[in-house]
């Protein structure tokens, strides 16, 4: 009868909504997590009863140990061990320069160490099973640096240098948790900690630089400033963002060639150097008191009125809303123009370097909104540190694998001061610097010297990973869809990895260097992490280890790559010479003769021509570039950037990662179908029954389109049938050979077939058409005579 009265109701308490966020934000109180890349080392404190774990993160990689006393004494007993090693895989990282390793040099040179005389701990091998972990305990007071040594990687012995993952859990939990500045990257000139809710302003030299911390991860901080010299003179012109914008032709500017900040008479005031969020905005004021007035928090601190307090010993006058780069604060605009925000990207010891252009006056804050997510609702500081203008600091910005991995500052390829001498457009590719074209000859040269006579570019940014060990053989016939059982030792073949969706995780090529030994060459180090999980899932007895950093390769295109590298390729008796090489075939071999530098030659590319890729060690490139182009004088030699690579691979219906395919998009979909022989291979791979399934009702289909305008199309431009959109742009381009415009486009099966008639939409889809045909998907050359040739 109550029933009848009262209604029901969820009984219990209310449970907690469900996040899953990276570990760096959800590690137990007392955790530190650090990671030793591969050639790297670092230097922890540590503290009575510590305790330290190594985990072998990919396998296969030694590791060394050095525990320092609080005098600066190594003392293996700090770690209740015996030392077993002189350190000499540490000592020859530390002299070599690597400017990575600059944090650790000062930390020991503070501590007064003497290397000559340092005893380690050595453990690990070249056999290590990925995931092996080791423990240590800390018996008193010091410092302990972890080394994960390396050196040039053997091509043969496939001895690449990977991570170390260090976890520290303390035995002291400090009461207010907070996380550990990072190391400066220099000697600073000054270290100014900006509280929660408050602001300061600075001064800064022109030249020198500015690095701007987001302590504790998820906190916006507002950034402003002034040249000194037009304040001297009463003018308080402040960096404007809407005339940075506007120059910089971005919605916000990036970090690059272009990355400045412009004050309203477009006068230049400073540049970013280096970014490792990625994620910023420059959109609007900073909060200001009518922002919290007006959603009902009267009197709330605002970063509006906290410049205006730190400003006015500067002489500067006050304002109700201020402009500024609004560092961490993760807002965008979407497709209708609106603004939108959500918690930010950033994570503790995230920075943003930035370089005065002129002298400045700066004022900096830490932003105290708690009443959106603005700050991940938990307001904190920010530290501000500045370094001398003699720095020399390299542009990068940061790029992660997964959610959990380690920021990964851009670098530069071994070959980068072989292309630098022919140009300064570089754009930022998959972690790297790379040629986008080149100021004497430009991309329209370029593509034709591709074409007609010979290129060379840098592909380095390719992902390597060594596959190696009795399963070897087994792990690559189930990660990727091509027949690994047919390949023989010397063979190339490209493949493509997919998820048990169907979709696809990267297309690439597997090389067979020995009965139980691969390397897969990708675009995406996810690929690499992918078959890490599957081979631990299984059991298998494989190693899954990264090279990209010790292996960085050039491409050599066009129809006279073979005349031009046979004059400075040499190979072993036993090995084909170049003229030898097959299509998809590849040879250990030297430049010049038998001493000369070690490389590796594969009869591969992505131009559609017949070409060759040279893989060397970085602190070889130089030499293996000097030869190359010295052969490639008679033959009308030209260095190509990314913009007429691009176009070349259109042209010959090569698909790109992130254009063409994605992990929504399987291989048939993507135009690689050949790559799935689901008759002739009789194992079972990762997504053969979805494979199956989609080949039978397939979807969609990618082809050719010729356009009948020479209107630019670009990428994600809707295709259409009348009223209907029966697909999108994947890559477009004007093709100089062809004298038309051309693209690659997926569109519904049911409008597949060649000569249908459709139109491309442009403006909001209907306002604006472009007539076009459904021609095959390669452009040129569709039966790949000239790389066969």
């Amino acid at each position: 009868m109550l029933d009848d009265i009262y209604p029901k109701v969820q009984s219990g308490p209310p449970k907690p909504s469900v996040i899953l966020v990276p570990a760096v934000f959800s590690l137990p109180p007392g955790s530190e997590r650090y990671v030793v890349p591969g050639c790297g080392a670092v230097l922890i404190a540590v503290e009575p009863g510590d305790q330290i774990s190594v985990l072998n993160d990919e396998g296969g990689q030694l590791c060394e140990v050095l525990a320092l006393d609080k005098k600066g004494r190594s003392d293996a007993s700090l770690l209740e061990q015996t030392p077993n090693c002189e350190a000499a895989g540490l000592k020859k990282l530390l002299v070599s320069g690597d400017p990575s390793l600059r944090s650790v040099r000062m930390g020991l040179e503070a501590r007064g160490v003497d290397l000559a005389t340092a005893a380690a701990i050595r453990f690990f091998d070249s056999l290590t099973p990925a995931k092996t972990e080791v423990h240590l305990r800390v018996a008193q007071e010091g410092s302990v640096v972890i080394a994960a040594p390396g050196g040039i990687m053997d091509f043969k012995a496939q001895d690449t240098a990977t991570p170390l993952v260090v976890m520290v859990k303390r035995a002291v939990i400090k009461k207010v948790v907070k996380f550990k500045m990072p190391d400066p990257l220099a000697d600073p000139l000054a270290d100014i900690r900006i509280h929660s809710a408050t602001a300061q302003s600075y001064f800064v030299k022109a030249g020198d630089y500015i690095q701007v911390y987001d302590v504790d991860g998820r906190q916006c901080t507002d950034f402003q400033c002034f040249s000194a010299r037009k304040l001297d003179k009463g003018i308080e012109h402040a960096l404007d963002v809407t005339t940075t914008r506007t120059l910089m032709g971005h919605a916000y500017p990036m970090p690059g060639l272009h990355a400045k900040y412009y004050d309203q008479d477009m006068m230049p005031l400073l540049e970013v150097i280096q970014d490792t969020c990625g994620r910023h905005d420059a959109f609007a004021l900073a909060c200001a008191a009518k922002y919290y007035d007006d959603i009902g928090y009267p009197g709330h601190a605002n970063c509006s009125d906290n410049f205006n307090n730190a400003l006015a010993e500067r002489g500067v006058g006050p304002r109700a809303g201020w402009m500024a780069i609004n560092f961490f604060f993760n807002t965008a605009i979407d497709e209708r123009g609106a603004m939108y925000g959500d918690e930010p990207w950033s994570r503790p010891g995230d920075y943003v370097l930035l370089r005065a252009l002129t002298d400045l006056v700066c004022v900096s804050s830490a932003c105290p909104d708690d009443t959106s997510p603005a700050n991940g609702w938990n307001p904190t500081d920010i530290h501000i540190r500045t370094y001398d203008g003699a720095e020399s600091f390299k542009r990068a910005i940061a790029f992660r694998a997964t959610p959990e991995s380690e920021p990964q500052m851009t670098k530069e390829t071994g070959f980068h001061s072989s292309f630098a001498k022919h140009t300064r457009n570089f754009v930022e590719y998959n972690g790297y610097w790379v040629a986008n074209c080149f100021s004497q000859v430009g991309p329209l040269e370029e593509y034709h010297a591709c074409r007609e006579k010979a290129v060379v570019l840098d592909l380095s940014p390719l992902r390597k990973f060594e596959i190696t060990g009795p399963d070897a053989e087994a792990l690559c016939q189930y990660i990727f869809t091509r027949n690994m059982k047919t390949l023989p030792v010397g063979g190339v073949v490209y493949t493509a990895m997919c998820y048990e969706h169907g979709g696809m995780i990267d297309d690439g090529t597997v090389f067979r260097l020995a009965q139980d030994n691969f390397r897969w060459i990708g675009g995406s180090d996810y690929g690499g992490e992918w078959m890490r999980e599957q081979a631990d899932k299984l059991g298998l007895k494989v190693l899954v280890r990264a090279s990209t950093d010790m292996q960085h390769n050039i491409a050599v295109q066009g129809p006279e790559s073979r005349d031009m590298m046979k004059k400075i390729i040499w190979t072993a008796p036993h090995q084909p010479t170049l003229e030898e090489l097959a299509w998809f075939r590849f040879t250990p071999a030297r430049i010049g003769h038998d001493q000369g530098v070690p490389i590796v030659v594969s009869r591969t590319g992505y131009t559609g021509e017949l070409g060759y890729e040279i893989f060397c060690h970085p602190k070889h490139a130089e030499a293996v570039f000097d030869a190359v182009w010295a052969a490639g004088r008679d033959h009308g030699l030209k260095p190509m950037g990314l913009e007429a690579l691009d176009m070349v691979r259109i042209e010959a219906g090569l698909i790109f990662a992130g254009y063409d395919f994605s992990d929504q998009t399987d291989p048939f979909e993507a135009g690689i179908g050949f790559t799935v022989p689901l008759k002739s291979k009789t194992d079972d791979f990762i997504g053969r029954d979805a494979l199956i399934r989609r080949k039978e009702t397939p979807a969609r289909k990618l082809v050719g389109l010729d356009i009948d305008s020479n209107v630019d199309v670009a990428h994600g431009d809707c295709v259409h049938i009348g009223r209907a959109q029966i697909g999108e742009i994947t890559s477009s381009m004007r093709s100089p050979i062809l004298g038309k415009n051309i693209a690659l486009a997926r569109v519904d099966v049911a409008h597949h077939a060649v000569d249908t008639e459709v139109e491309i939409g442009k403006l909001d889809g209907h306002m604006k058409r472009l007539p076009a045909k459904i021609v095959s998907l390669a452009h040129y050359d569709p039966t790949k005579s000239k790389p066969r040739s």
